[in-house]
């Protein structure tokens, strides 16, 4: 008999996705039923985007701001970027450089199709943001692991990334400050990082969307290392700084050997950002910065919260992060392997979590926590994990 309906790509195989959804869906369906579910899962701030920043979508959309526009982004947005990032990272960023996309994972996506073919290798942090490793596989080319590991508070070692660069090395994707560890690449580590890989003709990927949200320590960027710009594609976005991650905003300095690749990536799947989304962007970078630095100092108060409750649990250990919302316990003393664990944890404790292999096989004995949420939530999250694990 014939088939009456089409196969699909061999390529979506390869086609990875994020955990955190799929758990959050789970638990949405626990709460249609009833049950109060602790959501712990999910990367984004629990604040409402300030409100000047929606004021200015309001007032573009009453402007008439509703049409198509540059698929590279509008002249304002991307002047106000260039301003922000030369500020921020200490180089000098040209506007015609910078790029305005819907969210940074067409950045992840494209960069990775615009530089890469099979045969090519990609160097990307594990454990990480799991859309790195699915992009990569997905484009043909091979993923290449680098060890963030605990005993170096989720940074990378130097010699380690020294080991996996090769001629075949086609790009190196960093992170930091990281998702899901909330670790902090020091300065020095990416000044001599930056040294390695000038040696070779690789491009970088610099994910710098937590660049705000760091505590006690100055941001630093690999792009601000003497040659680095002109091969790096400095990435960030509004999603995590100004909790609009529903808006779909995000944006990058580029070479400028990427800057027409990548914009016709852009004609070909989205044709642009909303307008008037690109102007309430621009309100949020020229704007009032009073509510990210409530933001952040309450995301500070949370993080040490949640470390010393984690840390009083049996069983379970965990560094204090420095930057993003996300702590990385680690659970290898409990009876439990981290799968199981958090599986039962949102079955049996009503509280959301991933296991660390969501994000790599170097996230194995590890749960992700995210912490944006209230502080009254996280406790009642420890006092049901300390209950579950008491019952063990």
């Amino acid at each position: 008999m014939l088939e009456t309906h089409g196969s699909l790509a061999a390529g979506v195989a390869r086609l990875g996705t994020e955990t955190a959804f799929s758990v959050l869906a789970r638990a949405k369906e626990m709460e249609a039923q009833g049950r109060d579910v602790i959501h712990l899962e999910i990367g984004e701030p629990d604040f409402d985007t300030p409100a000047h920043i929606t004021e200015a979508a309001v007032a573009a959309l009453r402007a008439g701001e509703t049409h198509y526009c540059p698929a590279a982004g509008i002249a304002e947005l991307r002047e106000a970027i260039a301003e922000e990032l030369s500020r921020t990272r200490g180089v000098s960023v040209a506007a015609q450089r910078v790029l305005v996309a819907n969210g940074a994972k067409p950045f992840l996506f494209f960069t990775i199709l615009a530089t890469c073919e099979p045969g090519d290798e990609v160097i990307y942090p594990d454990p990480g943001f799991p859309i790195y490793e699915s992009a990569i596989r997905w484009a043909g080319a091979t993923p290449v692991a680098l060890p963030l590991r605990e005993e170096h508070d989720f940074s990378f070692a130097v010699d380690e990334l020294r080991e996996r660069l090769t001629p075949r090395t086609k790009l190196v994707i960093l992170n930091s400050p990281q998702n899901p560890t909330g670790g902090v690449t020091p300065a020095a580590d990416l000044a001599a990082a930056a040294q390695a890989i000038l040696e070779t003709p690789a491009w970088v990927l610099s994910d710098e969307v937590y660049a705000r949200l760091i505590y006690g320590e100055a941001f630093a960027s690999i792009a601000g290392e003497p040659g680095m710009l002109e091969r790096t594609v400095l990435l960030d976005g509004f999603s995590k700084t100004y909790a609009m991650t529903g808006w779909r905003c995000g944006y990058a300095a580029v070479p400028e050997a990427l800057v027409e690749p990548l914009t016709r990536f852009f004609v070909n799947s989205t044709s642009c950002v909303p307008p008037f989304v690109q102007h309430a962007g621009v309100a949020a970078l020229t704007g009032p910065q009073d509510d990210v630095a409530a933001m952040v100092a309450e995301f500070e108060a949370r993080r040490d919260l949640i470390v010393e409750g984690l840390n009083a649990l049996p069983g379970v250990s965990c560094r204090t992060p420095k930057g993003a919302f996300y702590v990385f316990p680690n659970v290898s003393g409990t009876p439990l392997s981290a799968e199981v664990l958090a599986a039962r944890l949102l079955e049996e404790a009503d509280v959301a979590v991933l296991a660390g292999t969501a994000f790599g096989a170097e996230g194995a004995d590890h749960l992700r926590l995210s912490y944006a949420n209230s502080q009254e939530n996280l406790r009642s999250a420890l006092e049901r994990i300390d209950s579950f694990l008491a019952g063990l």
